[in-house]
């Protein structure tokens, strides 16, 4: 497990004073994150904090269609709600591109929430700017057409994995961005042709960052601009 003295790469945790995280340091517990782990679905039982991957937020609507509302990853922490005190909530978090983190009691978080602290002054900022994510999130998947939205969504996966290869299937992207696989596989073939990535394998390269912002609608800066005016990217 991290030390002290080892920087965490989850961002809130680096974000604590030593005293902080010397007091949690007990209650986290490592854990490897395999896809498609459920780790939020109804009752809140476990926090998560992120080290490496990424997590989606998605609601199932009654015909098994599934549409992504938020993304999390390095950036923040799974489990709002036991933030929030409502202990839950409709639809599923669960791991998008496999990873690891620490998990911690529903019960702990909470609590070390409620003191005054870095910690709480921390994630009452992620709560902020998640909130922004999915409220953009919602205006673009109506307005926005799909090669745009697929443009948004890997950079705002890449920008929280740090890295750029994403390891992800076109039926994976269907599902997160609520559109038919043939319809994300035509959006990745232009964005592909235009340079700007590579697909293969399940593995998704992006080649051009610049080019790709230049695709993207407006939803990706907004939100971007916001984590990063809240120092949270």
């Amino acid at each position: 497990m991290n030390s002290p003295t080892q920087p965490y790469k989850n961002r809130v945790l680096a974000s604590l004073p030593e005293a902080e995280i010397k007091r949690l340091i007990p209650h986290l517990s490592p854990v490897v994150l395999e896809q498609e782990k459920t780790l939020l679905d109804g009752e809140a039982k476990h926090g998560y904090f992120l080290e490496q991957g990424i997590a989606s937020v998605v609601v199932t609507l009654a015909d098994g269609d599934t549409v992504e509302v938020g993304v999390i990853g390095c950036d923040g922490v799974v489990g709002l709600p036991i933030l929030f005190g409502t202990d839950g909530a409709p639809g599923r978090t669960f791991i998008q591109i496999a990873g690891s983190g620490f998990s911690i009691n529903a019960g702990t978080l909470k609590n070390e929430f409620e003191r005054p602290s870095e910690l709480r002054r921390y994630l009452q900022k992620y709560m902020h700017a998640f909130m922004v994510q999915s409220a953009q999130t919602a205006a673009c998947n109506r307005k926005h057409n799909i090669e745009e939205r697929l443009a948004r969504w890997l950079l705002t996966c890449r920008d929280r994995l740090e890295s750029d290869d994403l390891h992800l299937t076109h039926d994976f992207l269907g599902q997160m961005l609520g559109a038919p696989r043939s319809t994300v596989t035509l959006a990745a073939g232009l964005l592909q042709r235009a340079g700007l990535i590579n697909y293969s394998r399940g593995v998704v390269t992006v080649h051009d960052r610049v080019g790709l912002e230049n695709v993207a609608c407006e939803c990706y800066r907004t939100v971007r601009n916001e984590y990063q005016r809240l120092s949270l990217l």
